[in-house]
């Protein structure tokens, strides 16, 4: 699943607009998760949808959109977990899609273990991060407790003893892009959005 909801205040556009070079960063994010061996990918957009359908290829996807995306990451997380309907999808792996130093060599490691009870955060410098793996058993409870701009953190931290860490510091970057100076490092723009989109 990946989060490409977000309005990105912060920066000036949404984040499902961002560009690296001259491509959508929601199809590197895609390409990543591909690379990964992941069968089904669930995209959640949300700002500026429309114009991100036509910029990025989303043929190879799902595609659900947030519409009370302005309420936070929170809602996204539900609408995505609403969208895995298959019952023989066991674990989801979760990545937003500001993560541009994101690889697929991290996302295999935190999928490694793809069973309905795991639950499995990547590490960063010892700080949890994104991706994170989250068995079917857990999905109504993230969902239900899933809120406004923390999206899982307290169903994590109400299962913080069942969580799997797995460090990826040294197969990934696991910096979000949230503020212009981030956006320049990693040679980012927005472009322009359309008024009414």
């Amino acid at each position: 699943m990946i989060i490409a909801a977000g309005g990105g205040r912060r920066i000036g556009g949404p984040e499902a607009l961002l560009h690296q070079g001259g491509t959508p960063l929601v199809n590197q994010m895609i390409d990543t998760m591909t690379e990964a061996g992941c069968e089904q990918i669930v995209v959640v957009l949300g700002a500026a949808a429309d114009q991100v359908r036509e910029t990025a290829d989303l043929s190879r996807v799902t595609v659900v959109v947030n519409r009370a995306w302005g309420t936070g990451v929170g809602s996204s997380i539900r609408a995505g977990l609403a969208a895995l309907s298959d019952e023989g999808v066991e674990a989801v792996v979760v990545v937003p899609v500001d993560m541009p130093g994101l690889t697929s060599a991290a996302v295999r490691r935190v999928a490694a273990l793809p069973y309905p009870d795991v639950l499995v955060c990547a590490t960063y410098d010892g700080l949890r991060g994104y991706p994170m793996l989250f068995g079917r058993r857990h999905w109504s409870g993230i969902a239900t407790l899933a809120s406004a701009d923390v999206g899982a953190r307290p169903y994590l931290l109400a299962h913080k003893d069942q969580i799997v860490d797995i460090a990826c510091d040294s197969v990934a970057d696991g910096s979000r892009i949230d503020t212009p100076e981030l956006m320049a490092l990693y040679g980012l723009t927005v472009p322009p959005q359309r008024v009414g989109v």
